[in-house]
């Protein structure tokens, strides 16, 4: 199994908080790897909020590939952040080139662009890098995107964090999302490692998606090329989500009917009984087969967690005004947050979707059985 661990924050914090709370979930994950989005970023990161950043690995080879492209395409870069890796490698750990955290100015040519616009040419430059490096593996890129860091490595978390020196006071975020260890279904590979990003939206699965091949085909049928890749059978949660509020224009609550639908009974007493019923026939490709736990943070930097009907992996939310954490364990909020009160600690059921706004002042309960909040 994987374990999960994710942290909104009024106030910016270390990754090195996440990667504490993995350390003592060590026993639910194999230490085979970790991945971490931050975003909400604080740091020197903070005053260049709508800037994209380009996070990935990169050879030497590959960096010159990438400034050409970039300046070909009109980027200049803006600001940037390397990781060094210790000359000294690590057992365990691939020897890698540059990590690179670089923002950009965008392109002349993008003014006056609408939003939509300018985020459809950020994924399109990110699918672009990605292909341009799988022959030789010299550019592996995870996001490219404003306000966004992710960072994935092969290893025991708390090993890979001091190895890069994560600890670092210029690398802090509000929200941060870390999984540890490896997709057990495919090859170790870096694009199977969770968080999943794709226009702001982003997923993080502990589980197992047996349903994968039909909610895969379903989605590459979409026309969007962003529906792409799939190292893990993970993946198509982010782009679920991603279809269900952007292709579809519902709202978080209707997330959960796509992936884990209420029965037909159930439906019929439902105050929107005939637009799920709809909604549920449309979609049922999407319809997963878990067991699942599911954690995402929104565009707006809303987290939440949700669970499929099997309920059969844990997950609890707790915390105080100003700051929550979603986790796999118990003990992994007792090691970022002791001070709460932990008898409003929640864990979710399975018609349940927890959610934590921007502002972080509460733990909401959205359940499958109340009216939606939209509808198309």
């Amino acid at each position: 199994m994987c374990r999960l661990f994710a942290l909104t924050s009024k106030d910016p914090v270390s990754p090195m908080e996440a990667i504490k709370a993995l350390n003592v979930m060590k026993e639910g994950h194999d230490g085979s790897g970790v991945g971490l989005l931050l975003r909400d970023l604080g740091g020197p990161f903070e005053e260049m909020k709508d800037a994209p950043i380009l996070s990935g690995i990169f050879t030497e080879e590959g960096i010159r590939k990438l400034d050409f492209f970039m300046m070909e395409q009109g980027f200049m870069t803006k600001y940037k952040m390397s990781i060094k890796v210790p000359k000294t490698g690590m057992e365990g750990i691939p020897r890698r080139g540059l990590y690179l955290l670089r923002a950009y100015e965008y392109p002349d040519s993008w003014d006056g662009l609408s939003e939509e616009d300018i985020a459809t040419r950020l994924m399109m430059t990110r699918l672009k890098i990605r292909a341009m490096g799988e022959e030789k593996q010299d550019m592996i890129v995870f996001s490219f995107w404003p306000d966004t860091i992710m960072i994935k490595e092969l290893g025991d978390p708390l090993e890979i964090a001091r190895y890069l020196g994560l600890d670092r006071r210029d690398m802090k975020a509000r929200v941060i999302m870390a999984q540890g260890r490896q997709n057990t279904n495919y090859a170790i590979n870096l694009y199977a490692c969770h968080p999943f990003f794709i226009k702001g939206y982003s997923t993080m699965t502990n589980g197992e998606n047996t349903a994968f091949i039909p909610i895969k085909d379903f989605l590459s049928t979409r026309d969007f090329p962003g529906y792409t890749g799939y190292q893990s059978d993970s993946e198509v949660f982010a782009h679920i989500l991603h279809y269900t509020m952007s292709g579809l224009g519902l709202g978080l609550d209707a997330y959960k009917h796509v992936i884990t639908p209420l029965q037909d009974k159930d439906l019929d007493a439902h105050p929107d009984a005939v637009f799920l019923k709809h909604l549920k026939k449309s979609c049922r490709q999407l319809i997963i087969d878990g067991p699942n736990c599911v954690i995402g943070t929104l565009p707006d930097n809303t987290v939440f967690m949700a669970q499929d009907r099997k309920k059969l992996r844990p997950g609890v939310v707790g915390g105080r005004p100003g700051m929550f954490a979603f986790s796999s364990e118990i003990c992994g909020l007792d090691a970022v947050i002791p001070d709460r009160d932990k008898s409003r600690d929640i864990q979710p059921m399975h018609l349940d979707t927890a959610i934590v706004d921007p502002d972080r002042q509460e733990i909401k309960i959205c359940r499958q059985t109340e009216p939606l909040s939209s509808t198309i």
